[in-house]
């Protein structure tokens, strides 16, 4: 059963119009063994008049099937199908006893043995179509019911669910009955786990990881249930539909393969935010912005669901937009839009610009293999930035109000991007639709443009729109050459009279820049220092700097006061590098200039992660890698010398995470392993023990031996990951050919052993050791996403690829791969991203500036072609 059939927009129509499902009653026996549990389901339902539908499971063996009690063949099941012949207008009765496989690659029914206590923990993850590995169901959104879930499980297990468990005897948990929720939302998770309990407004709270990471757990615990129970309260002021479920559980578990998943009254977690090692505020931060993102989905996704997956911004970009809201609004963390800049714009900008770029909300997603594909900058970063756009339009009030009158049309139930549009419309007087036709209906990126001169005692300002950046012809904002119409901030800025090193704010101006006239303004006084267009970050686009605004960024940069400024800033000068308009060189002494002084950690991190990974890895030749290494290392080392006094513990955590990655000569770092501190702190916990023992590798500074009694001191999961990093990123060619094979030979490697080996196996100081895998590359990815399936081939695509030969034989090569090879989808869309980025770094080693729009050879790889 390797071939498996998408459902297509087409088929879950008619199936709604011929169904109405009811109640599944589903029993899971996690006691038959290590390779597949027992899967019993009955699914009562309704057909509206005599015809035939089909059901969706994937089974390692189907046991039987009763359709009103009348027996069903078993080898009707074919790809993935049962079909459902000869059913009478009325209710009907589907019995199903099947056998299903446990997954190693974080889809269906996930099974993890910790190798630190050998226990044993299964959880689920049945988003867009993966609830058929675990039980049979009419899998689309639209057809919402009743859930009642029991397991049974070993002895020493508990089990989690959608609403509140009980233990029932002989093994068995009994789960409450849900609500009305969408197949795709159900969830259980099993196993010993160390669970901690609260109660906050009468409803059961719990927090829950497996049980190697107790002590770690216990630590954050307060930590976590404070900024759960302030989200819940936040939410329950903004929305007058109160929290729909019977309790809020959040497990953090093993190998997860997104951030979190919203499945209602059990939210799981990437157990990653059980924090083993030191972590700087910011990632607490984004801990935090993520349980405040999930719980907005309890109200926009689980209450109110998608109609279909071309709808699925209505999840994404709303939570996204409510998490860093209202971690700003409710929680101790004041600053989390400076982070949304520096991370999940340029996340957002990239994808954009990109062939496969798409809109907020596309019409064309026909199946659900083509919907998997558009979770990505797009639906969440630039969907999220332009709810925040619409928020500051329509204002705090009408904004709220429409977004209460969606919830209470559409509670239980789905909904369209037109029924979201036509509740905002129902609070406010202005145009509504339109806003939606200009900003989620069209792709590409906006780039604006000042124009500043002064004359006779004036200074005049005028924004012109450069263009749509990454827009096929005809599908810009007004077709050809449009712009969407921006509420902008413009900051003005001098020169300190006191401090020559920092600028002082004169004013900020608040404007809607219209899509076709820009926006001009006259002001009384002398020039400024700098002007800065999208101040504050409000809008979603790219933007520019006048000849003298550009010269007083290169040289007062530190000096403007606030983080978020200085991260619109930054971003300017990195798309400026991306688009071939800054040298890269510039951007690096821009940074040696001025990150010395920041005090932000999201643009620490931010500058100090683009600074490596993009521009000394790819942007800059061979032969100037290593004074850019050089360089960066030098700047570390002043991180390091500022942060001496301990009042900064997290940029230092930062200056030595990135000195680690970016030094080229082991001494020091080899000391620092050896002594297990850095002089001055922090001590090396097992975080940092591995990044730099990885570090050694790729210089030739370690051996097996030394990552094996590495791996006798932290045998943990992460410790596992460490090691297989650590082994293939060996400068030895029986180690990289043992990654490799450990990769595309056998699918023994779960996901995150997987993603682990493929990132230590490409390094750019091993360029000539790891040539002949390059063209293997296209061949054995394209075979290990057939056979593994999305996740892996998403993984293969991302982490596997080449990205440091950049270079035109390597971009021939994938050209080649994408025209020719029968590739997955998930393959096909994330190999296209890494070949423009390719293609992208290309030419900025050239010189040559960033194309506007996709060329026509690369539109098939669009979502939906």
């Amino acid at each position: 059963m390797a071939c498996m059939s998408v459902l297509t927009r087409d088929e879950a129509q008619l199936r709604a119009q011929f169904l109405d499902v009811h109640r599944y009653t589903v029993e899971l026996d996690l006691t038959t063994g290590d390779e597949t549990f027992g899967s019993r389901t009955a699914i009562r339902f309704t057909a509206r008049s005599d015809g035939e539908t089909f059901v969706e499971l994937k089974p390692a063996e189907l046991r039987g099937v009763t359709l009103d009690g009348r027996s069903l063949d078993p080898e009707s099941l074919r790809e993935g199908r049962l079909p459902l012949r000869g059913l009478t207008a009325g209710e009907h009765e589907l019995r199903v006893d099947a056998v299903m496989r446990y997954s190693r690659t974080g889809e269906g029914m996930h099974r993890f043995t910790d190798p630190s206590d050998g226990e044993t923990y299964v959880y689920t993850q049945l988003f867009m179509d993966d609830v058929q590995r675990v039980f049979a169901a009419f899998d689309q959104p639209d057809l919402k019911a009743v859930f009642e879930i029991s397991v049974r499980a070993p002895e020493g297990w508990s089990v989690l669910a959608n609403g509140v468990t009980e233990q029932r005897g002989d093994g068995v948990w009994q789960a409450a009955p849900t609500p009305l929720i969408s197949t795709y939302l159900a969830a259980v998770a099993a196993g010993p786990w160390h669970s901690l309990r609260t109660e906050h407004r009468g409803l059961p709270f719990g927090i829950h990881c497996r049980r190697s990471l107790a002590p770690h757990l216990d630590a954050d615990a307060d930590e976590i249930f404070d900024i759960t129970r302030a989200c819940f309260d936040r939410y329950h002021e903004k929305f007058e539909e109160p929290y729909p479920f019977d309790s809020y559980d959040q497990a953090f578990v093993p190998e997860f393969n997104a951030g979190a998943m919203e499945n209602p009254g059990l939210v799981t977690f990437r157990d990653d935010f059980v924090y083993r090692s030191a972590v700087t505020d910011t990632e607490r931060q984004t801990r935090a912005m993520v349980i405040a993102h999930e719980m907005a989905h309890m109200w926009f996704g689980d209450l109110v669901t998608l109609k279909w997956w071309d709808d699925i911004w209505l999840n994404e970009s709303f939570a996204e937009y409510m998490g860093y809201r209202t971690t700003a609004e409710a929680t101790r963390f004041t600053d989390p839009w400076t982070e949304f800049a520096v991370t999940r714009k340029s996340w957002g900008y990239d994808a954009d610009q990109r062939p496969t770029t798409h809109p907020v909300a596309p019409e064309n997603v026909d199946d659900t293999a083509s919907a998997l594909l558009n979770f990505d900058g797009i639906s969440y970063a630039k969907g999220a930035s332009a709810l925040r756009q619409l928020a500051a339009w329509l204002g705090e009030k009408d904004f709220l109000a429409g977004i209460n009158t969606h919830f209470a049309r559409h509670k239980f139930a789905n909904a369209t991007l037109a029924d979201f549009v036509d509740s905002l419309a129902s609070a406010t007087d202005r145009d509504v639709h339109a806003w939606a036709d200009s900003w989620l209906r069209t792709v590409g990126v906006d780039t604006l443009v000042p124009d500043v001169t002064a004359d006779n005692g004036t200074w005049h300002l005028d924004v012109r729109h450069l263009g749509t950046a990454g827009a096929p012809a005809g599908t810009g904002p007004a077709g050809d050459g449009g712009s969407r119409p921006h509420r902008v901030t413009l900051g003005v800025y001098d020169r300190d009279l006191h401090d020559e090193r920092r600028l002082t704010l004169r004013r900020r101006v608040e404007a809607d820049l219209p899509a076709a006239d820009g926006l001009s303004l006259r002001t009384a006084g002398p020039r400024p220092a700098f002007v800065l267009l999208n101040d504050g970050d409000l809008t979603y686009a790219k933007i520019r700097f006048d000849a003298a605004s550009a010269e007083t960024a290169r040289t007062h940069l530190s000096g403007l006061p606030e983080p978020l400024t200085r991260a619109v800033v930054w971003n300017a000068l990195r798309d400026a590098v991306r688009d071939g308009e800054l040298p890269a060189a510039a951007y690096l002494q821009t940074a040696r200039a001025h990150l010395p002084h920041e005090t932000d950690l999201a643009v620490a991190q931010g500058v100090l992660a683009f600074a490596s990974g993009q521009i000394a890895d790819q942007y800059l030749a061979p032969e100037d890698r290593p004074a850019a290494l050089a360089g960066l290392t030098s700047l570390c080392r002043d991180l390091l010398r500022r942060t001496e006094d301990g009042d900064h513990p997290g940029l230092r955590l930062i200056a030595v995470r990135h000195l680690i990655g970016v030094t080229a000569r082991p001494e020091t770092i080899a000391a620092w392993l050896a002594d297990g501190t850095v002089p001055g702190g922090p001590e090396l916990d097992p975080e940092l023990r591995w990044r730099v023992l990885a570090r050694l590798a790729v210089l030739g500074a370690t051996d097996e031996a030394a990552i094996a009694a590495e791996l006798e001191r932290d045998p943990s999961a992460t410790g596992q990951e460490g090691a297989a990093r650590c082994r293939a990123a060996l400068p030895d060619p029986e180690a990289k050919r043992a990654a490799w094979e450990a990769m595309f030979a056998g699918d023994s490697l779960s996901n995150y052993l997987f993603t682990a080996t493929a990132q230590g196996f490409w390094q750019p100081e091993q360029a000539e050791l790891v040539r002949e895998y390059v063209p293997r590359f296209y061949q054995d990815a394209v075979a290990v996403a057939a056979r593994r399936g999305p996740a892996i081939g998403v993984a293969a695509g991302r982490w596997c690829f080449p990205a440091h030969a950049v270079d035109a034989g390597n971009l021939r090569l994938g050209e080649a791969c994408l025209r020719e090879a029968d590739l997955t989808p998930a393959l096909r869309r994330t190999l296209a991203d890494r070949l423009d980025d390719l293609s992208r770094a290309l030419r900025v080693r050239e010189g040559r500036p960033a194309r506007q729009t996709a060329p026509a050879a690369a539109r098939g790889a669009q979502v939906g072609a």
